[in-house]
């Protein structure tokens, strides 16, 4: 599903250049779930931006199913990342005075897709991460736990086969995290949705099957995880979450 062959990026500030990555090599195979570890400054992000079509590399080459990413003008990279990927961020990225709802359709109103249609598909997303009874609720009514769900939602509305997800468990206490984490599993394991963990927690890491270490740019190590750490006792089923498990 994805691979990078050889791929650099390089920025220019004034006359100084930084080579963020420096020659990566990656292949993630269909519905796998990988983590990407790495420390600050290790180009972890750059190559997050780079999978989800946000930035282009500066040389090498990029194959998203089978599609050369780097020949694609701007309007095919916008289709690839409305329909092919979903992006699930460390701070939500939530419009605040919006209710959980109309932040998860948002994308469908850039895709064309009629009102009921995207009521009837955002309603579903919601309730599919526990949160049908949050629809109305706006971000400053909800738990950081549950933000992360309806960002996991809106990850969903579009019916993506890649899910990108930048440190999506950052600003979660330890419990949540783990609900959160299980979540990603649940939809790897039961949709076969294609999974791409940035982290830098070791504990995260190795609730995913694959870890790729990157540092100064480059690939530095990969370990399969043999058996991928579990939480399916502590997330609430798929009708709802119990306003006791709420953090």
């Amino acid at each position: 599903m994805i691979k990078l062959d050889a791929v650099t990026k390089v920025y220019k500030m004034g006359t100084v250049e930084v080579q963020a990555l420096r020659g990566v090599n990656l292949h993630v195979q269909n519905g796998e779930f990988i983590a990407i570890m790495g420390p600050s400054g290790s180009g972890k992000s750059t190559l997050m931006n780079i999978l989800g079509c946000l930035d282009q590399p500066t040389s090498g080459q990029y194959y998203l199913d089978e599609i050369p990413v780097m020949t694609a003008n701007d309007n095919q990279l916008a289709e690839i990342r409305n329909r092919g990927i979903g992006f699930v961020f460390q701070n939500y990225n939530l419009l605040p005075r919006t209710t959980a709802i109309d932040n998860v359709q948002m994308p469908l109103i850039y895709a064309g897709v009629s009102v009921s249609e995207r009521h009837k598909r955002a309603n579903a997303a919601l309730e599919s991460v526990g949160l049908g009874d949050r629809l109305r609720h706006k971000p400053n009514e909800l738990s950081g736990g549950e933000q992360q769900r309806v960002a996991i939602a809106r990850a969903l509305i579009n019916e993506p086969s890649i899910i990108l997800a930048d440190e999506p468990t950052g600003n979660l206490d330890t419990r949540t995290g783990r609900e959160i984490i299980t979540l990603f599993q649940r939809l790897n394991t039961e949709r076969g949705i294609t999974v791409v963990f940035v982290t830098h927690d070791s504990e995260v890491a190795a609730c995913t099957r694959r870890i790729v270490r990157l540092r100064d740019g480059l690939i530095v190590g990969e370990e399969i995880v043999k058996e991928p750490c579990g939480y399916l006792t502590g997330l609430p089923d798929s009708a709802g979450a119990k306003a006791g498990d709420r953090a």
